[in-house]
C-alpha cells in the first residue's frame, strides 16, 4: 500500500523510528496507561498510542517536549483527534451541552 501522508508529513516520518522517541513513548504510557479522553469521559480503556497535543509538523523540539504528549485509545486518536486537528477546535461537550472548547463558533458568537 502506498503512504497516503503528505509530503511533508513523510519527511518527518523518521523521528518515531528513533531511539528517543520510542523510550519518550515508552515512559508515556508507563507513567499514564489509560487513555486522556476515554477517562475525561468516565470511561477505562487502555491507550496504545502518544499523542503530541500541539501537532509538531516536524519541530524536533515539539516533537521530543514530553509535556505535549497525551496517553490516547486508537480511536480517539484516529477519528476524534484527527477531525479537531481538521476542523481547528473540538465538538466535545461540556455537562450543560455547550462544547468546551473555546474555539468552538458556538463560543465565538459575541466575539469580533
Amino acid at each position: 500500500m502506498a503512504d497516503q501522508r503528505s509530503p511533508e508529513a513523510r519527511a518527518w516520518r523518521h523521528l518515531y523510528n528513533t531511539r528517543a522517541w520510542k523510550s519518550i513513548r515508552a515512559n508515556q504510557l508507563n507513567a499514564k496507561p489509560l487513555c486522556e479522553w476515554c477517562e475525561r469521559q468516565g470511561h477505562v480503556r487502555a491507550a496504545s498510542i502518544v499523542d503530541h497535543v500541539i501537532p509538531h509538523k516536524g519541530d524536533h523540539a515539539l516533537f521530543f517536549d514530553t509535556s505535549n504528549l497525551a496517553s490516547l485509545c486508537a480511536p480517539h486518536h484516529d477519528a476524534g483527534k484527527q477531525v479537531i486537528e481538521k476542523r481547528g477546535y473540538s465538538a466535545e461537550p461540556g455537562k450543560n451541552g455547550w462544547p468546551i472548547d473555546p474555539r468552538h463558533p458556538c463560543n465565538n458568537v459575541n466575539k469580533k
